[in-house]
């Protein structure tokens, strides 16, 4: 994923790290050193990158408590408790050698994490969580995320964009927040804090009460955050991850949240409750896009595995591959009579293919990369490398509009059915909006607030 991987150049212009805040025990010995609240946000936020399931340099991961005492290449266990001089990651976190110092290509930790991390060794290295194989994400307290730049001092990629209910807000997914624009002017209506570095997805509930947000920090985080639509508090994080949250959806009911990850894994959520009730792990790599059939009962996904797969919602059990694409999936979604589906991705082609069988029964043919595919109502939308957002009739695949003006990839797309709007989201920050009835332009704009761009 292109825009996943050109995070880079997003942070370097920021020149800042995601920072999960710990909550600091009084160095008093009052209380004992919480593993889950103070030691693994430390290691979440400077270590899991390198030491994690996907990497683990020199044999080492931090990814679960059972994973901190284990041994590393060396031989020697990364965390030895009440013995400060034999964990050999303690070890490389103080050393004063840059070779092997810890974290490598960053910042060494602060004298504070340090001082906490030497306390927690010295008082038996004991874990506070119940499960020790327990992901280190799953467990820490939600973190409250540092507030966003008041003035962006440049623009953001838009991946992830929805028009409000009434068609009268545009969400737009930004650094650290959700801003909030009019549709009709391209004028900051508000923001919403406390969200992840960087999101990927954003989804009213169907009743319009809830908003969740699916996000995280590339390598670090992944977390799915719903608000109250009414008064924008957060109200639950559910879906917590080693790596970002690359799409959410709610089944037609509302009481069902669908969260895909890098991680490879779909899990699906009690939306009153928070409680997981269901994990798919049939994919073998990122799960980059979900969707639910009309009637509920049948979720389908879009991998970088290049498949994508139709389950029973209910049981989580596989109903059919598709592995037509031969190149990474990005989007799904049903037909609206619910026997086929459409995927698009990286062979530059939207597919559509039988629910009975996985057999292709028609293709679309495109100039760039299909980064997001979108159904609403009788309606598929496309956006893609070409820069450029499409429109075509679900049931006869028959093209209806194009909408260009994109001066970068088309990342993202939204559709409201009564005020006939599309927008879109692209690389370079900006969002256009398009009158649906006539292709005509409504508005552009920089998605930064503050942000003035070079003339």
């Amino acid at each position: 994923m292109k825009y996943v991987l050109n995070q880079s150049r997003l942070l370097r212009s920021f020149g800042v790290l995601f920072f999960l805040v710990g909550v600091v025990a009084t160095s008093n010995g009052a209380e004992p050193v919480s593993f889950r609240a103070e030691i693994a946000p430390i290691f979440i936020n400077n270590c899991l990158a390198c030491h994690g399931p996907k990497k683990a340099e020199g044999g080492y991961r931090v990814d679960s408590y059972e994973r901190l005492l284990s041994e590393g290449d060396s031989g020697s266990a990364g965390i030895t408790g009440k013995d400060v001089e034999a964990s050999e990651l303690f070890r490389r976190i103080v050393s004063e050698d840059k070779e092997e110092r810890m974290p490598l290509e960053s910042d060494p930790l602060t004298a504070e994490d340090i001082a906490i991390v030497k306390r927690w060794i010295i008082e038996g290295a004991a874990s506070d969580a119940p499960d020790p194989k327990a992901a280190l994400s799953t467990i820490v307290p939600p973190p409250v995320h540092p507030d966003p730049p008041e003035v962006y001092p440049s623009s953001v990629p838009v991946t992830a964009l929805v028009f409000s209910p009434d068609g009268k807000e545009l969400l737009v997914g930004g650094y650290h927040e959700l801003t909030v624009w009019n549709p009709q002017d391209g004028t900051l209506l508000r923001r919403i804090k406390n969200v992840s570095q960087r999101t990927y997805a954003v989804r009213y509930s169907p009743n319009g009460k809830q908003l969740a947000v699916g996000g995280g920090a590339p390598g670090r985080l992944g977390e799915t955050r719903l608000f109250n639509v009414e008064n924008g508090e957060l109200t639950r994080v559910v879906g917590s991850a080693t790596d970002v949250i690359l799409d959410v959806a709610f089944n037609p009911k509302g009481d069902r949240l669908a969260v895909g990850s890098a991680a490879g894994v779909i899990r699906i959520f009690d939306v009153s409750s928070g409680k997981e009730t269901l994990a798919i792990t049939s994919h073998s790599d990122w799960v980059m896009a979900i969707a639910w059939s009309d009637d509920g009962k049948q979720l389908v996904s879009a991998s970088r595995d290049k498949t994508a797969k139709v389950f029973d919602a209910e049981k989580g059990e596989l109903v059919v591959t598709y592995s037509g694409h031969g190149q990474p999936v990005r989007g799904v979604a049903f037909h609206p009579e619910g026997k086929e589906v459409f995927s698009s991705g990286n062979d530059k082609k939207i597919h559509r293919w039988k629910v009975a069988d996985g057999k292709k029964s028609a293709d679309i043919s495109f100039g760039g990369e299909v980064y997001k595919l979108l159904r609403s109502g009788d309606f598929v939308f496309t956006a893609s490398a070409d820069k450029t957002v499409r429109q075509f009739e679900a049931k006869t695949h028959k093209a209806v509009r194009s909408y260009a003006g994109n001066a970068d990839w088309a990342l993202a797309t939204a559709f409201h059915g009564e005020t006939k709007r599309v927008a879109s989201g692209g690389f370079d920050g900006q969002v256009h909006i398009w009158n649906a009835e006539d292709g005509k332009p409504v508005v552009n704009f920089v998605a930064a607030p503050g942000y003035k761009p070079a003339k």
